[in-house]
């Protein structure tokens, strides 16, 4: 593992900490799916976005548009740990007045392109922006991070119909593939697979890895930029609640937050028991 894998390695166990900490402070949350996308937020944040945290509006940033917004806990704390605001704020998540609400606030956090929560609308904003940029001749990117049980809601697929058809080459989709939504097993409750066919029939080049693989993240979206004619679709296969034991592909952990034990464990597997 080099250098910089080992650095960016360390920085996502920081954040899941900073999860940890912010749900049970809150006693509300969504940590499992927070968990899981951990590695595909800090490949971006870290790697892969052109962005200046000093001018959260700078014009010609890149974008990046939580469509699962119930997993803001996880980007509020890349956001803070790449210094769009201090850290120091993440344990007012959900707190009456505070910035950092339960789904993401693009009025209100610095950083957050787009206001989401209600699920299937994040990547329709994603291909407007997309388009906007092309239609204003700018070279910004969008990313979109997508949930698989979201994958059920119809405006996914309109949006994704659209992107296609509009050859959005400026456009990379990630799907957080961890196979678990609020009432169950998305194989039992509207199986939205197989995705990647799917995906690959609406029109997009459909990329599989996995997702907490941070060189795989890196190659395939590097490759996926450089060789785009249109959207495309990064499908990665995760394990919600990664990192903590009891955590880990349990159903439980979609909207349940830790209390103080459960807290005070989950950070000694993390790492995180001296801070």
């Amino acid at each position: 593992m080099s250098a910089e894998e080992l650095t960016l390695t360390a920085r996502a166990q920081r954040i899941r900490r900073h999860i940890i900490r912010m749900t049970a402070a809150a006693g509300s949350g969504h940590p499992g799916g927070s968990l899981s996308c951990v590695e595909i937020l800090v490949n971006l944040y870290f790697r892969i976005m052109r962005i200046d945290p000093a001018r959260p509006d700078w014009p010609d940033r890149d974008r990046f548009v939580l469509s699962k917004g119930h997993a803001a806990p996880a980007l509020y704390a890349t956001l803070a740990e790449r210094g769009f605001f201090p850290t120091t704020q993440l344990t007012t998540l959900r707190k009456w007045g505070s910035m950092l609400q339960g789904h993401p606030d693009a009025k209100r956090t610095p950083g957050v392109e787009a206001s989401t929560g209600s699920l299937g609308q994040g990547l329709s904003m994603a291909v407007g922006m997309a388009l906007a940029g092309r239609v204003d001749k700018k070279d910004f990117r969008v990313f979109a991070l997508l949930g698989d049980g979201e994958s059920e809601e119809g405006q996914i697929w309109e949006a994704a119909m659209a992107g296609a058809h509009y050859r959005l080459s400026n456009l990379v989709a990630y799907l957080d593939f961890n196979r678990l939504q609020v009432d169950g097993r998305i194989e039992d409750v509207m199986s939205p697979t197989p995705l990647a066919d799917r995906w690959r029939a609406f029109g997009w080049a459909v990329h599989e890895i996995d997702g907490h693989d941070l060189t795989a993240l890196a190659q395939v979206t590097e490759r996926a930029l450089a060789e785009a004619q249109g959207p495309q679709l990064i499908l990665a296969h995760t394990k919600k609640g990664k990192g903590v034991s009891f955590m880990e592909d349990a159903i439980d952990w979609h909207g349940v937050a830790p209390n103080a034990e459960q807290a005070r464990q989950a950070l000694r597997e993390l790492g995180g028991e001296d801070e």
